[in-house]
């Protein structure tokens, strides 16, 4: 079983910034595609942005948001500048475990996913 967990989440205000981390105690998540994914009150889950053979952001968030990975620990990182109200959400985790090429910024498809953070933005 792959755990991931994220933290870093709160409150802040707009114009903010937040950075989110996600770890894990299973080295194997270092060789796949992490990605964020973020789901809002009464919407669908959505992707943020994802790293692994490339990386790739949402068009809400670029030029706001960086992903970075650190594969010696392993812990995906979010940071998250100029924060909008619209950015809250509960964010979460995904890790295509030992699969590099990513599949995506479409929550479909991900094996593996931590519980979130919720960040809020007023």
């Amino acid at each position: 079983h792959v755990q991931l967990v994220e933290s870093g989440g709160g409150s802040v205000q707009a114009g903010g910034s937040l950075k989110l981390s996600c770890t894990s105690s299973e080295y194997r998540v270092r060789a796949g595609c992490m990605a964020w994914f973020r789901q809002a009150p009464g919407k669908e889950r959505e992707g943020v942005a994802s790293s692994g053979d490339r990386t790739a952001y949402a068009d809400a968030v670029k030029g706001r948001f960086t992903i970075s990975r650190d594969n010696t620990k392993p812990t995906l990182y979010l940071q998250m500048n100029n924060l909008k109200a619209e950015d809250t959400a509960m964010y979460y985790c995904a890790s295509d475990l030992g699969r590099w090429f990513c599949r995506g910024l479409v929550p479909s498809g991900w094996p593996y996913w931590g519980q979130g953070t919720q960040v809020t933005v007023s």
